[in-house]
């Protein structure tokens, strides 16, 4: 196989799979709960609410916990987050409301928010009842754009204050990032699915699948159709290498690979190379580098151009990816991409410093790595906007993403943006959730006040 690509599936054994996939931090039982939940101080000025993007009042979550009040403790989340349980899950806690955890300054070890977080929210979720009721019919129509954690949040929040609400979403499944993008042993046991099942448990919501804006409809149409409107879409497009080669077989974007190995039935089935790598620095670039390593790969390698403080992902997951077997370089950028019989077969990579005036400079010297498989994981980006789509009015934007107001009102009067696509973003499932949040809010006030 020396010369040719080894890219394939099952190698490893059957039960490897489910091992490799199954969940990554495994749920706290009731004791363990109790005595975790005995650690908190109960701060009156409790700085791991102002951490969290949602401002759960954490403090007080937590206390009802240690009273057996599991539900009241959940209530409290899902009042701020109905997302809570995957924020549970896939929330960077070690540099939010962990980080700011009173207890990191005398022992270093901070109480175990997010574990707690998902023990209350798992319960409720599991028992069937939903926490909240839906108000009196308004009979205000809000259609949203994109299932994902910003626009699920948006639309429970708005069907919990009586306006019926229209999802138009473009893949078959709802659940945008949870369902398509995250590590699969992060959001194990199809838990993305089940969570969008919970947000519906409301009512007053309806999802649209297959439903793309400028393809089935044009934003000109909805603000024809519905009283407001909510942007929640995410970005779409991967940043190119532009490089020569990066048309050749075995070179992947991350985000497709990882969407079709969380859609897949069977995880042998799925090829994979023996020798991976993987070019970029956020969660995307670990998560994949991670995923192929429990494929089965047995060389995977991560190249970030700049130095380990630098990368988005946090030192956490840096530290994850390297115990999960994968080696991460940095002070490297993509420089040339080799194929062999239109396959890749190595890439080359030049060595980075920061020059006199600050700014990253190629050294001039250059390394090779061989690899059957190359995974781009350096950022997406947001598809070109149809704009108003035939409407007189622009949308303004700030960059390529959408511009938003505090409330996340865009630059038209009855639309509303959050998550991914706006140009606050903070790449956060949470952050997401709570732009919804927000969203939901100024889009009943400007319902009452019949400003329409």
């Amino acid at each position: 196989m020396g010369n040719q690509p080894d890219i394939r599936a099952g190698r490893l054994p059957d039960s490897a799979y489910a091992e490799n996939f199954s969940d990554v931090h495994p749920p706290l039982d009731r004791k363990a709960a109790l005595v975790e939940a005995s650690r908190c101080y109960f701060c009156y000025d409790a700085p791991c609410i102002e951490a969290c993007p949602t401002g759960i009042d954490i403090p007080s979550f937590i206390r009802k916990i240690g009273t057996d009040n599991v539900r009241g403790a959940a209530q409290d989340i899902f009042e701020e987050n109905i997302l809570g349980g995957a924020c549970a899950r896939v929330c960077p806690t070690e540099v939010l409301c962990q980080q700011a955890c009173v207890r990191n300054a005398q022992e270093a070890k901070p109480v175990q928010i997010g574990l707690l977080q998902r023990y209350a929210t798992d319960a409720v979720m599991d028992s069937g009842v939903h926490p909240f009721s839906r108000a009196e019919p308004t009979g205000k129509k809000v259609a949203v754009i994109g299932a994902g954690p910003a626009g699920l949040a948006c639309a429970h929040r708005l069907a919990m204050l009586g306006h019926a609400v229209t999802i138009l979403e473009a893949r078959p499944k709802a659940g945008g990032l949870n369902e398509y993008g995250i590590a699969a042993y992060k959001l194990p046991d199809a838990f993305a699915r089940r969570e969008v099942d919970f947000v519906l448990e409301i009512g007053g919501i309806e999802i649209r699948n297959g439903q793309a804006l400028g393809r089935d409809f044009t934003l000109a149409d909805l603000r024809r159709d519905y009283d407001a409107v909510f942007l929640g879409m995410g970005l779409g497009g991967v940043r190119a290498l532009g490089l020569e080669g990066e048309d050749l077989k075995g070179v992947y974007n991350a985000v497709d690979f990882i969407a079709e190995l969380r859609q897949s039935a069977e995880l042998k089935a799925l090829p994979v190379g023996r020798k991976v790598v993987v070019i970029g620095g956020g969660n995307t670039a670990i998560d994949i580098a991670v995923q192929t390593k429990r494929l089965g790969a047995e060389d995977v390698t991560l190249v970030y151009r700049r130095g380990a403080e630098a990368m988005a992902a946090t030192h956490h997951e840096q530290e994850f990816a390297q115990t999960n077997g994968v080696k991460i370089k940095h002070w490297a950028q993509p420089h040339a991409l080799q194929g062999r019989d239109g396959h890749i077969a190595e890439v080359v990579f030049e060595y980075t410093r920061l020059g006199a005036d600050g700014r990253l400079e190629g050294t001039g010297e250059t390394f090779a790595l061989p690899a059957d498989m190359l995974f781009k994981a350096i950022g997406q980006t947001m598809n070109p906007l149809p704009q108003a789509n035939g409407g007189s009015e622009q949308l303004e934007m700030q960059g390529d993403r959408i511009a938003v107001g505090p409330d996340r009102r865009t630059s038209l009067p009855d639309v509303w943006a959050g998550g991914d696509c706006v140009a606050i973003s903070e790449d956060l499932t949470v952050a997401a959730v709570q732009d919804g949040k927000l969203a939901a809010e100024a889009i009943d006030a400007f319902l009452k006040a019949g400003e329409r």
